[in-house]
């Protein structure tokens, strides 16, 4: 067999090494992650690793902040962007949950370690649809709620698998398992706030509740009742041990009639077994009033005469947008609710194509890139952006 030329090895050696070195690698983003824990896991798994501080994720800001962290460690040179990973332990469960829905773009898939997704779902900012390319792993551990929190999930079409336990193995080797696509054929988002109206390659960017479209429903995670004691709040454990809840936090200058270490034993005569119970006996409130509460301080019982309250949710308008490429026919159809305007993000190998926009055909899109898409005096329109 004739030797390979000398210049055709050498070239071969240099172009591996240089494939090793510039290799991109998983990001694995833990929000409020501890270094301690995470750095000797993204180290054995040869993954790049982001800890980003999040608080306030409820708000807009928070959220925002968020997305600016996580996108800076996505940029970084070495990180494979359809290789980037969420994960939560219990603490944080929450935070997964959410940011998943509310901004699922970056995510190939999430994973949430035990804890509870109850305070996402009783944000009420939870849509189902947008975790349709984000799988969603939760560990449950021995947690009664699960079953019943998960139903309530997937009704929204939340994109949910189960498990009760899972070794470490398991878990990164189910994530890694997952990639993300730049440009999906197929996307369906939801929102509530032009802030997060960004949906992959579909940006909603002028709304109007009149333009109306059946077909579209909401995928809002219902809320339970989220009726709580007038107590002048507090914290504890959903995940607690009993008798009754334990009260674990309380705010800065309470003047309530709690003190911490308390323990609310019955509400309105019926005993409270735990926390568990609790927190599902006030989703099903359905009415505010007032009521007696039992609380254990120390050896000492005490009643307190309080009110259960209902939080004041307003529903409001939410929009969504579908949009799928249709290569056989050389079309990009889009459906929407409550959009006037948005922009279309076209990928070079998708063009030309015809886009399609509730039925009426807007475009004849020749070219990759942005295109506008409006509705003016129910006459819809297309065109290229205009330049930034």
């Amino acid at each position: 067999m004739r030797s390979l030329p000398k210049e055709f090895v050498r070239a071969c050696i240099i172009s591996a090494l240089c494939g090793a070195l510039f290799a991109k690698s998983p990001l694995l983003v833990v929000p409020n992650g501890d270094p301690k824990q995470w750095q000797p896991v993204a180290q054995s798994l040869n993954w790049q690793l982001d800890l980003p501080t999040v608080s306030n994720l409820s708000t807009d800001k928070g959220m925002q902040d968020f997305q600016a962290a996580v996108k800076t460690a996505i940029a970084n040179t070495a990180v494979d962007p359809a290789q980037v990973y969420l994960v939560g332990p219990a603490a944080d469960v929450p935070a997964v949950f959410y940011i998943a829905s509310r901004w699922p773009e970056p995510w190939a898939a999430a994973v949430a370690l035990g804890g509870t997704p109850r305070p996402a779902i009783d944000s009420s900012r939870l849509f189902g649809i947008n975790t349709r390319l984000v799988p969603v792993l939760w560990i449950t551990g021995k947690n009664n709620d699960a079953a019943p929190l998960a139903e309530k999930l997937k009704a929204a079409q939340y994109n949910l698998e189960l498990r009760e336990s899972a070794t470490p193995q398991e878990i990164f080797g189910w994530l890694a398992s997952h990639k993300s696509e730049d440009h999906p054929a197929e996307v369906d988002c939801e929102t509530d706030s032009p802030a997060f109206a960004r949906c992959y390659w579909i940006e909603m960017t002028k709304f109007d509740a009149s333009e109306r479209n059946d077909v579209l429903t909401s995928t809002r995670v219902q809320p339970g009742a989220g009726g709580s004691l007038d107590l002048g709040g507090f914290g504890f454990s959903p995940q607690a041990e009993g008798p009754g809840v334990l009260v674990t936090w309380l705010p800065e200058h309470y003047s309530g009639p709690l003190k911490l270490n308390d323990r609310i034993v019955s509400i309105a005569g019926k005993k409270i077994a735990d926390a568990r119970e609790y927190v599902d006996q006030m989703d099903h409130v359905t009415e505010e009033k007032p009521v007696a509460v039992m609380v254990d301080r120390g050896k000492d019982h005490i009643r307190l005469e309080t009110r259960i309250v209902l939080p004041h949710r307003q529903p409001g308008v939410t929009a969504r947008v579908q949009g799928q490429r249709l290569l056989d026919l050389k079309q990009v159809q889009i459906v929407s609710r409550s959009v006037t305007e948005m922009r279309v993000t076209l990928p070079e190998d998708w063009v030309p194509a015809v886009i399609n926009w509730n039925g009426t055909e807007v475009v004849k899109a020749d070219t990759p890139g942005c295109w506008l898409l409006q509705v003016q005096k129910e006459l819809m329109s297309g065109r290229k952006c205009p330049a930034p």
